[in-house]
């Protein structure tokens, strides 16, 4: 391997669990070109990524606004111009981690004479030379990614999602910190919200941990979500005082590095959560309807997740909204796996 590219587009977590990819490959092939392709605004979370060399970001809102206004021709033009940027590279490897055909495509597209697939579907099987069938412990955070990693004989290492921040997102943020009131190692970040109800702990449970995590555990509540989830942050964050409400208030690279120097995190199953694990920070995840990892191979981080029968259904919920996975998830619960996160260390 010589020139390199990752197809990882999305999603924030997913871009979460495939973060020691790159690092495996330079430990393998110091002297590789390591590039990463990624849709805008999650790129942010790898910037600052020493094992990778180079961002290229996939312009998917432009194309799939041009296909909705059936300027067919222009998108064509520009679905060109970007083959054409990645055939420039000549890239001797491309890997599709996302196992999709739009992420399939796109390998194909760079041209690169390797094109390796990690358990590729929806057609994309037939644009790559050669597919990996996925494998790991299922229970394992990244198992799929170390799985990968270790068919293509590359050096793992301990394989853990792992973020860094620049210098000028940590400047933003301890400005943002001094502006609440927030010392590092001395507030709680939240994490409430995803994309799908059925993942959501209820905000009446939320509401009664947070003045639990500010008086029995000493700190601060931080809620983080993004624009859409700022109603449902204040009507959380309405029924405490001392609640630091930033849903919405923060750029993603920011709300990473909040995450860094939490002295807790409790979240259910969204990219913000699987941060907890990246930053060494004592993390308590919530699952209910999904369950990406039981494992996070950090003793100070744990999952809650009750196994009922039902569980995970992942998109297809069978208990009309009841969502008993969730419910049936006490703060009491929450509370005693959090002094247990906490007891077991924080590293900032």
């Amino acid at each position: 391997m010589k020139r390199v590219l990752i197809v990882r587009t999305s999603a924030i977590g997913d871009v979460v669990f495939a973060s020691p990819f790159a690092a495996a490959i330079k430990r393998s092939h110091p002297k590789a070109h390591v590039a990463w392709l990624v849709e805008p605004g999650i790129h942010e979370l790898l910037a600052a990524d020493p094992a990778i060399d180079e961002l290229i970001l996939w312009p998917k809102a432009e194309w799939k606004q041009l296909w909705k206004e059936k300027l067919y021709g222009e998108l064509f033009g520009r679905i060109h111009q970007f083959r054409n940027m990645l055939r420039a590279k000549q890239f001797d490897t491309a890997i599709d981690m996302q196992s999709l055909l739009k992420s399939g495509a796109l390998t194909w597209l760079s041209g690169a004479p390797r094109r390796i697939g990690l358990g590729s579907r929806e057609g994309s099987q037939w644009l790559m030379t050669e597919v990996i069938p996925k494998g790991g412990v299922p229970r394992r955070i990244s198992s799929e990614y170390l799985h990968l990693a270790e068919q293509l004989g590359l050096d793992a290492g301990e394989f853990l999602p792992t973020l860094h921040v620049a210098e000028d997102t940590e400047q933003k943020t301890q400005k943002l910190m001094s502006d609440h009131g927030l010392e590092a190692g001395r507030f709680a970040v939240f994490a409430p919200f995803t994309t799908r109800p059925q993942k959501h702990w209820f905000e009446d449970a939320w509401q009664a941990l947070a003045p639990r995590v500010r008086d029995e555990l000493g700190l601060a509540p931080v809620i983080l979500g993004g624009p859409a989830d700022t109603a449902a942050a204040e009507r959380i964050a309405g029924a405490t005082p001392g609640v630091v409400q930033l849903a919405g208030a923060t750029r993603l690279p920011e709300a990473a590095a909040l995450i860094r120097h939490a002295g807790l995190l409790v979240g259910v199953d969204t990219g913000l959560t699987h941060m907890g694990t990246a930053f060494n920070t004592p993390t308590v995840a919530i699952f209910g309807s999904t369950r990406p990892y039981l494992d996070t191979c950090r003793p100070n981080g744990r999952v809650i997740w009750l196994g009922l029968e039902c569980s995970p259904c992942r998109r297809r919920p069978t208990c009309n909204g009841a969502f008993t996975c969730l419910r049936d998830i006490s703060p009491q619960r929450v509370i005693d796996e959090a002094r247990a996160v906490l007891e077991a260390g924080y590293s900032a």
